[in-house]
């Protein structure tokens, strides 16, 4: 499970996957249709879980209101000159 930070639009992706590295190059080489406009992306926060199950509840949780709180608040000190997701 990944959290990317657009430096276009300066909001946030989640999503997951089993090789990270990978997605992410996808991702900036605009090869992801769902985030082809938004490049470039850092990666901004991530986390290895047991299994796909795990991760995919996880990655649920963090496109909900709550889950998109956290990751605010989480991620706040990291970039405390941009305005996460909007």
């Amino acid at each position: 499970m990944y959290i990317l930070w657009s430096k276009k639009d300066n909001d946030l992706y989640v999503g997951m996957t089993n090789d990270l590295r990978n997605r992410v190059t996808l991702h900036n080489s605009g090869k992801v249709f769902a985030t082809r406009l938004r490049c470039p992306f850092t990666l901004a926060y991530y986390e290895a879980h047991q299994n796909k199950y795990d991760a995919a509840m996880r990655e649920q949780f963090l496109k909900t209101g709550w889950g998109k709180n956290w990751v605010r608040r989480t991620l706040k000190n990291c970039y405390q000159s941009k305005k996460l997701g909007g």
